[in-house]
């Protein structure tokens, strides 16, 4: 009797929990270097300076959590994914007795739990650097609802470049795609205050991790201008519904040829 579709998902997650634990080390230093930069230069030393207004460093750290859930998992989703192709490792995963479906919701699943561990931990992180978060508790339970909503929707962003992209290509790929994505996605700024810039803000409510940030900065920092959290969970949402079927078409597009 062939196992159930259940137990060839969580084993093949485990799987990949399992290489995630043993690489967490590089992960950490791949991912946390650019947002810990950003914090210690846009929050303390430009602030010291007196080039960024006082509570500047409170808007921000929402938002590089947001950009490490968001682009920790689409890296981590596309680059192992696209050498899988090319050395022909996937196959040993189109053979599980399970739907192709599910391979693709798993390499989401496991792309999103790197994403949400280097957004949690960007949280020490950043109390470390300014010193105090004074953000609100009792709006960690919606903030953690956002983060993985934005690690899942970056999971899937990345199994959809991952797999129409060749690892020759994938890193010329991310230096194009990921800059105007980071810079669009409201980690830096509230979005409610880019209506002196229209053209700038239509780009941004584009971005899916806008609302991530927008998100985490209601719940966490609700003194800071934001979106509606109603509007953020819907926006992720319709994401997902959006990325994960073009993973999922641009996977089986690649592994059937």
């Amino acid at each position: 009797m062939p196992p159930s579709p259940w137990r060839v998902f969580w084993g093949l997650l485990e799987h990949d929990l399992l290489i995630t634990r043993k690489q967490l080390g590089g992960v950490l230093a791949q991912v946390l270097m650019q947002p810990l930069l950003m914090l210690l230069v846009f929050g303390k030393v430009l602030g010291a300076l007196g080039y960024t207004p006082p509570g500047y460093a409170r808007l921000l750290l929402p938002g590089l959590v947001a950009l490490n859930a968001f682009f920790a998992a689409a890296q981590n989703a596309s680059f192992p994914l696209a050498m899988e192709f090319t050395t022909r490792t996937i196959e040993n995963r189109l053979r599980a007795p399970v739907p192709l479906a599910w391979i693709v919701v798993e390499r989401i699943f496991a792309a999103a739990s790197r994403g949400l561990v280097t957004a949690v931990l960007m949280v020490p992180v950043g109390a470390l650097v300014l010193g105090e978060l004074s953000w609100r508790t009792a709006g960690l339970p919606a903030a953690l609802g956002y983060t993985v909503l934005g690690a899942l929707a970056g999971g899937a962003a990345g199994v959809t470049i991952g797999s129409l992209v060749s690892p020759a290509r994938i890193g010329i790929t991310f230096s194009l795609v990921m800059p105007p994505l980071l810079f669009t996605g409201s980690a830096q700024f509230p979005f409610p205050e880019l209506a002196a810039v229209p053209w700038f803000r239509a780009l941004c409510a584009l971005n899916p991790m806008t609302y991530v940030s927008e998100g985490l900065r209601g719940a966490l920092t609700p003194q800071i201008a934001h979106l509606p959290g109603w509007l953020c969970a819907l926006a992720l949402a319709l994401a997902l519904i959006v990325l994960t079927p073009a993973g999922l078409w641009a996977f089986r597009r690649r592994a059937i040829t």
